[in-house]
């Protein structure tokens, strides 16, 4: 019986790590499905919103919540300013992915910068709105949504400095844009994402088993703590640190909000405690 156990175990840790690419074939698929949302879901999002250039300006350290999704897996950043810019033509059906920086961003989006031409970047950045004259320009700036809102002050000024006055009436904010690019999957993302959530209930099912709780001994803090080193195990990332708050009959009952606050304390797991868990990986 021990031994079927331990079979059984083994086979559920299989299960786990047979589904987890490694880091070069996730690579692979990370940018083939960069380049399906750039080239197919892109140009729809940009007629949904009615906007037909979209720039997205992000500084090396400081990078706009946007461009990071944009980026192919090998650029962990933008480097220096990385100033992308999608132009929608409805009527010819096209969509140029061009970059104003040094180099090509992965295999879809081409560099547009002549140096040699432009020493300065925003006149290579004006260049291209000129030629192209766009009905509208969206740039991620946003009241309310932190996640649209990744321009920095500093380059809306330089940027609108450059720019003719008859092009800055045309700036409008790319938060409808930015959101929907954020939240929108693909087909393929939706089955992916099925995979990760059945590996996310796999690892809390094992976080809330025997193997890794022992009533009396165990606490919450242990088993946050647990979850974080299984995911870099398993080579994937936390979203956030996992928080993990129980619900016991013998004490005062307190909303979920509670397990957040800064006198949380860990917690030393008993028998018959409801146990509740705020996890994500990447």
């Amino acid at each position: 019986m021990k031994k079927l156990i331990f079979t059984l175990l083994l086979l559920f840790s299989y299960q786990i790590y047979a589904q987890i690419l490694t880091p070069k074939e996730q690579s692979k698929v990370i940018d083939e499905i960069l380049n399906e949302r750039l080239n197919y879901l892109l140009p729809s999002l940009m007629d949904k919103s009615d906007i037909d250039m979209w720039i997205v300006i992000s500084r090396e350290y400081n990078e706009d919540p946007v461009i990071r999704t944009m980026l192919p897996d090998n650029w962990f950043a933008a480097r220096r300013r990385t100033i992308l810019i999608f132009y929608r033509n409805k009527n010819e059906n096209t969509l140029e992915k061009l970059a104003v920086a040094r180099y090509d961003i992965g295999k879809t989006i081409k560099s547009a910068w002549d140096k040699t031409k432009f020493p300065n970047q925003w006149d290579a950045v004006v260049d291209i709105i000129k030629k192209r004259n766009p009905k509208k320009i969206g740039l991620n700036y946003s009241e309310h949504f932190g996640i649209a809102d990744g321009l920095t002050h500093n380059d809306y000024i330089a940027f609108t400095q450059k720019l003719p006055k008859n092009y800055t009436k045309r700036i409008v904010s790319a938060q409808t844009l930015a959101i929907s690019w954020i939240e929108t999957r693909t087909k393929r993302e939706q089955v992916i994402y099925r995979q990760l959530v059945e590996i996310t209930h796999k690892i809390i099912a094992e976080a809330f088993s025997s193997k890794v709780i022992t009533p009396g001994i165990t606490t919450t803090d242990d088993v946050e703590w647990w979850l974080r080193k299984k995911i870099v195990t398993m080579g994937l990332q936390t979203w956030f640190h996992p928080t993990i708050d129980m619900q016991r009959s013998s004490l005062p009952l307190k909303n979920f909000i509670n397990s957040f606050a800064k006198s949380k304390k860990s917690q030393l797991i008993l028998p018959g405690d409801l146990l509740h868990c705020d996890f994500g990986i990447t």
